[in-house]
């Protein structure tokens, strides 16, 4: 086949660009000084990665998409201890794997000569690394190791791209791992991210036809003769399909890659092995873990049926939102190494120039966007792992469109409520909660003295949240948690280094688009519409919560509640996205209103079974020495033209006799606890 297809589209690469925003941090070279020596951090850093598992819903496709290249499902077998260790801080169990240190090395010892091949392979990576490393002691040593940094950030990023694809995914995920590298460093490794020299159309164009089974002409009319993207693990092309005339994208993996990722993580798990004293001390976690999250899901993005099921998650997820396109995968052209999807004609988000200019309404945009990444975040626990400008655009009738979706994270019921949990207790300024939430959620190693950490914490938040919400950004958070995970043995366990990079990325997208934007003035009136409103049992929980502090009822917080939840219904139900889509589709309905009936009906449960609740209520209406009635119809007026009490009256009455059958076991239980 010719190296540029005969039917070529001409669709040239694009400029991409990045937006990072990181807080400096001072020392030589790229390395946090963490008591690391610079070649123990550059192959720990080199081995830094991801996890992603699914639960729920999800669990089933997961099990049935670790099937490997060979339709083979590789079940591990005994489970290494820093992978227990992973299953336990994830709170969740995968019973099969793609990645385990056992099958690595099968993998990469069975084939002819790999003793050798790994020996050249340790030599070429100790000695570049070692190479890098002494430029960087002759800048410290002669005292220019400041002035230099751009460029030596530079050689960092060309050093990773000449030793491979492992590299280059290590660099991308150093990019993000503000507890290993330091912020400048940082932001030249997020161009890894979208800037990946690509490999030659003709070896693209046979992969293509290998997983066909046929020639590209037989399904393509026409082929782009450009790479559109180009990534450490593969490239896109656009095409069109010939039976039906529709525009795809298609994702063809680099060739011969497997072998080499094999390779180097069983390299980086030995080295690792020799630095888990050092990586416990440091960062609370041996080295072997920070490499299995690397494994497991460099493994996973190299099959790409995993990232079609990916694609199908999240359009089942986001299929009743109007505000969000998913693009459809076709599977009957998809394989393990290729991937083709719907073609997404959008406008970049960093353009805030063209988006004007297409009459999209910016302010909808960014409402629209920020409730799409935290209904992924909180409600879905599956979200998008890499959220750079390159993979979000702007359509033109207000949507929100994701591209790729190799880079996924889950976060499990048990890390959603633990992060809830965390939010109540910053609300009622628990400090010493909050830190028990980092251990819960992986950030400290279980057993850790908390105390040191609690006054760090109110003084990080204090000082945020004290600035009042206009003012309030998550990057300012993360500057002064770096400086936390600076001091103490914290890890940032790779899915939540990821939420922090989607917040921090889309977060500088809606400040390219909008400079005066207030992320968390949309951010909030999702978060408070939630508490009120979903029909997670474990949410009301919190909800009370938040509604007594130190055994006092919160009158005036309730109607911030409220407030800031029928704000939210508002601006979703106005949103010129939303009218848009829900004038073409007829099965979507517009919420609009506040639906407070199953709130109503479990706090009604909850009055009559639970007697804590209920003198805590009862309590609530005379503390002080005063009937609070006023209080009560401030609440009720609020609520008043958002509720058909009639026909909350018949809900609450249908639900009547499980509420007294609950009742007499709750009263029967008592009596016999009693006895």
């Amino acid at each position: 086949m010719d190296l540029v297809h005969p039917n070529c589209i001409n669709a040239p690469s694009p400029h991409r660009q990045t937006s990072h925003s990181r807080t400096r941090i001072s020392g030589s070279g790229p390395w946090r000084r963490k008591g690391f020596s610079p070649t123990q951090v550059l192959s720990l850093a080199a081995v830094s990665g991801a996890e992603s598992s699914r639960n729920g819903a999800v669990s089933s496709r997961r099990t049935e998409a670790t099937s490997g290249t060979n339709g083979n499902v590789l079940q591990l077998g005994k489970s290494s201890s820093a992978l227990e260790l992973l299953d336990i801080e994830r709170g969740v169990c995968v019973p099969f794997r793609k990645y385990s240190p056992e099958t690595v090395k099968s993998k990469v010892l069975e084939s002819r000569g790999a003793i050798l091949s790994l020996i050249l392979r340790g030599v070429e990576i100790v000695w570049n690394l070692g190479l890098y490393w002494s430029n960087l002691m002759y800048d410290f040593l002669v005292g220019r190791d400041e002035e230099v940094v751009p460029y030596r950030a530079r050689q960092l990023r060309n050093l990773l791209c000449d030793l491979g694809p492992s590299f280059i995914k290590a660099g991308q995920v150093l990019a993000n791992r503000p507890d290993i590298i330091r912020e400048d460093y940082m932001n030249e490794l997020c161009i890894l991210q979208d800037d990946v020299p690509p490999f030659p159309n003709q070896v693209a164009f046979s992969i293509i036809e290998e997983e066909l089974g046929q020639p590209l002409e037989a399904v393509f009319s026409k082929i782009s003769c450009q790479t559109i993207a180009a990534a450490s693990l593969g490239q896109v092309y656009r095409a069109t399909l010939k039976g039906t005339g529709e525009d795809v994208a298609i994702k063809v993996q680099r060739p011969g890659i497997e072998p080499i990722i094999y390779r180097d993580l069983f390299l980086f798990r030995t080295l690792a092995s020799f630095l888990n004293g050092i990586s416990l001390q440091k960062l609370g976690c041996n080295a072997e873990l920070i490499v299995d999250e690397f494994g497991e899901k460099l493994l996973e993005e190299l099959d790409y049926t995993l990232e079609a099921r990916n694609l199908e998650d999240f359009v089942e997820n986001f299929k009743s939102d109007p505000t969000v396109k998913i693009p459809q995968v076709y599977r009957n052209l998809s394989g393990s190494r290729v991937l083709v999807m719907e073609w997404i004609d959008g406008i970049r988000c960093t353009n805030p120039k063209a988006i004007k200019e297409a009459g999209i309404d910016v302010e909808g945009f960014l409402t629209v966007g920020v409730s799409a990444a935290l209904r992924q975040l909180l409600e879905f626990g599956l979200f998008h792992g890499d959220p750079h400008p390159g993979n979000i655009f702007a359509l033109r009738d207000g949507r929100i469109a994701y591209v790729d979706f190799g880079n996924v994270a889950v976060l499990s019921q048990l890390n959603k409520q633990i992060l809830i949990d965390a939010v109540v207790h910053a609300v009622n300024e628990d400090y010493a909660e909050m830190a028990n939430d980092f251990t819960r959620l992986g950030f400290l190693a279980s057993g850790t003295d908390v105390s040191p950490i609690i006054p760090a914490l109110e003084a990080i938040w204090q000082n945020s949240a004290g600035k009042g919400l206009s003012d309030f950004n998550f990057r300012s958070v993360t500057g002064k948690f770096n400086q936390l995970v600076y001091n103490y043995p914290i890890r940032i366990p790779e899915r939540f280094s990821l939420v922090i990079r989607s917040l921090l990325t889309q977060e500088g997208i809606c400040f390219t688009l909008k400079p005066d934007f207030k992320f968390l003035e949309v951010a909030y009136p999702y978060v408070a519409k939630r508490l009120l409103t979903d029909p997670n049992p474990a949410l009301r929980e919190r909800l009370i919560q938040v509604l007594f502090k130190d055994g006092s009822f919160q009158w005036k917080r309730l109607g911030n509640l409220i407030v800031l939840a029928k704000e939210n219904v508002a601006k979703m139900s106005t949103n010129p996205a939303f009218q848009v889509n829900m004038q073409r589709s007829r099965q979507l309905e517009v919420e609009k209103k506040l639906d407070l009936t199953d709130t109503i009906k479990d706090g009604a449960r909850l009055f009559f079974i639970d007697e804590g609740i209920r003198r805590q209520l009862l309590l609530a209406l005379t503390e002080d020495s005063k009937l609070h009635i006023e209080e009560l119809l401030d609440v009720y007026r609020l609520v008043e033209d958002q509720i058909d009490m009639p026909t909350v009256a018949v809900e609450v009455a249908r639900d009547f006799p499980t509420v007294v059958r609950d009742l007499m076991l709750s009263w029967a239980n008592s009596v016999l606890y009693d006895r």
